[in-house]
């Protein structure tokens, strides 16, 4: 759709028809489509297959942190054909689980939750939010799909050539990531972690063009009367998330292609002098600088925890007033909130770099910005408690993950506060603690939103309602093996045990020398692995009711939540153009149970009456009293 057509071609839900003269194909339809709604359901479904793909590498990763030099079960004689001899007799070598903890948090950051919090729920639901009939260019939209589906494709390429994937990290640390994979055996460009930074570019460039387009579509196609204090909080939520990939992940991406550079070039933007590699002198020129990848990385890295974030916070929002019946508490506190992150989120990135021996005055001024920007979190996160009470709460699946996000991403943020302290990060610093932590931020944390958005919005998207019976099948198990798995590996941190032992601390005394309610930290591993693999098996029944609903599910009305922002006045599902007729906004997105309505929500379309602000104050004695 072309930004200049105008909105009143699309009153009627196949008004396009007369002008396009012809039906689209399939290809162009449902493949090559330039309709934010078809973009937004893509990067759903490559996200959600990239989260469970990547949660599948952590399986495998968890089997031998267990069972250490032990071949896998059942599906270990068929690996090595797979993924070749890095996993010989289904026995996993070092360099193999070293490639998968690269591989597992590559794919479920930028490969997974990313297009899924921002780019899949950000193009379905902001342009219906705003009363919008696409995106500003929807061309450039579809580029920035085909960016991402490209990048994955080659970080899947990376593991079937010589070598294996990526084995530096997620993090891609130098000087390890500017020589690994090189010498003989491995092609100078077809090898796995020259892979994994090309991958990057194009996923970097999807994210970019990703948030020019949300940027200008939320400033300019605003439906008549949404003013910005009556946009709903996933659209600032998403604004600002946009503004954070926009500004943060440049520097990274220049610094991807020096990288690059380093390793087919033979330059030397991240290798230091004097070098030795394998006991010899490395032959490069030398002059560079490993800490400027650090500083390079975790500009783009800490605003990327809010880009992980942030979606999360706006879809938990607006399923809390949905179904609490009541507005949000603290409405402009939420929204300054969001942007006081934004903001702060810049200049907190060094407190990943506390082992870097920097000087006393940057450091407190590190863990000062530290420390701030945990204001409006718990800001946020107390608004959400307080909105809960006294509403009239429905506990449907959305809800059930929507209220279990708030404890767990409590738990996530409390537990980040001694990080803050260089002094007691230099003893926590790459143990278990730090993935207990982080992982309560993204797995419960995050991704419990992402599902609770999935199950929200997909009446919308299909006009069918997914299962209460089987989403609570699906919740239950997984909130408690989240716990299970999670909440033990804080002890194992605390216990000195290292996040990068392949073997899973097995004969490490550091990790061994105390027991934890009867067990030491490796044997720890066990019942953590365990709780992973049932994890594994509770999201069978979310595939299962993802897809059967699609056809079979219970038919809905196009507002079977009785929510009151716009999208719910479109056709379920959206038509070409979004609305049978031009929306527009008369209120705030929140306008549950107003004093004298029949109904216990009013939608942001309806006109104001009269009479309604005297309505909305409250009677006279409960002011005195």
């Amino acid at each position: 759709m072309d930004t200049s057509t105008s909105v009143d071609t699309h009153h009627e839900p196949h008004a396009h028809d007369a002008h396009e003269h012809h039906e689209l194909g399939w290809w162009r339809k449902y493949i090559f489509s330039t309709d934010h709604k078809v973009i937004g359901i893509q990067y759903g479904l490559c996200g959600l297959s990239f989260l469970f793909f990547g949660f599948c590498l952590m399986m495998l990763m968890r089997w031998q942190l267990a069972y250490p030099g032990q071949a896998l079960p059942v599906i270990g004689k068929w690996l090595p054909h797979i993924f070749g001899p890095g996993i010989a007799d289904g026995k996993m070598t070092p360099d193999f689980y070293n490639s998968l903890g690269a591989m597992h948090g590559t794919i479920m950051i930028f490969a997974g939750v990313v297009p899924l919090a921002f780019a899949a729920f950000g193009n379905f639901v902001v342009p219906l939010q705003i009363g919008a009939p696409d995106m500003t260019f929807p061309k450039v939209n579809a580029a920035s799909f085909w960016a991402f589906g490209v990048g994955g494709v080659i970080m899947m390429i990376s593991f079937f050539v010589p070598g294996g994937p990526a084995k530096s990290g997620w993090t891609s640390y130098t000087p390890l990531a500017d020589i690994s994979d090189t010498g003989p055996g491995h092609n100078p460009l077809f090898n796995g972690q020259t892979l994994w930074l090309i991958g990057f570019i194009f996923l970097i460039s999807s994210s970019l063009l990703g948030a020019v387009n949300f940027i200008t579509t939320i400033i300019q196609l605003r439906a008549k009367g949404l003013t910005w204090m009556r946009l709903p909080f996933f659209v600032w939520a998403q604004f600002v998330t946009a503004f954070l990939l926009l500004l943060a992940f440049p520097p990274l991406e220049a610094a991807i292609v020096m990288q690059l550079m380093d390793r087919v070039a033979h330059t030397s933007f991240f290798l230091p002098a004097g070098l030795v590699v394998n006991g010899a002198p490395a032959n490069i020129s030398g002059g560079g600088s490993p800490l400027l990848w650090q500083h390079l990385f975790w500009f783009l890295g800490h605003p990327e925890v809010y880009v992980l974030i942030l979606p999360a916070f706006g879809i938990v929002a607006e399923i809390l007033a949905n179904n609490s019946r009541k507005p949000l508490w603290g409405y402009k506190s939420l929204v300054f909130s969001v942007l006081v992150i934004g903001f702060l989120s810049f200049i907190v990135w060094a407190h990943h770099m506390w082992m870097t021996g920097m000087g006393s005055a940057v450091s407190a001024f590190f863990q000062t910005t530290t420390l701030l920007i945990s204001i409006p979190s718990v800001i946020i996160l107390s608004a959400f408690f307080i909105s809960l009470w006294g509403g009239s709460i429905r506990f449907n699946v959305p809800m059930l993950f929507t209220t279990a996000f708030l404890p767990m991403f409590g738990i996530g943020g409390l537990t980040g506060i001694p990080l803050a302290f260089n002094s007691a990060d230099l003893y926590l610093h790459d143990t278990y603690y730090i993935i207990a932590h982080f992982h309560y931020i993204v797995a419960p944390g995050t991704i419990f939103g992402l599902f609770a958005g999935v199950y929200y919005w997909f009446p919308k998207a299909t006009g069918r309602k997914m299962s209460e019976f089987w989403g609570k099948v699906h919740f239950w198990p997984t909130l408690i093996c989240m716990n299970a798995i999670f909440l033990p590996m804080f002890l194992q941190g605390m216990a000195g045990m290292h996040r990068r032992w392949y073997d899973g601390g097995q004969g490490w005394t550091l990790a061994n020398a105390h027991t934890v309610w009867g067990l030491t930290g490796f044997e720890w591993n066990k019942p953590i692995s365990w709780a992973a693999w049932i994890m594994g098996l509770a999201q069978i029944p979310f595939i299962i009711n993802f897809f059967w609903s699609i056809k079979h599910g219970e038919k809905v009305n196009d507002n079977p939540w009785e929510a009151t922002t716009l999208e719910w006045t479109a056709p379920s599902p959206p038509p070409h153009g979004n609305f049978v007729t031009t929306p527009v906004a008369y209120r705030g997105p929140y306008e549950y149970s107003l004093p004298g309505r029949e109904r216990d929500y009013t939608m942001q379309n309806e006109p104001v009456e009269p009479d309604e602000r005297t309505r909305r104050k409250p009677p006279a004695d409960l002011v005195h009293a």
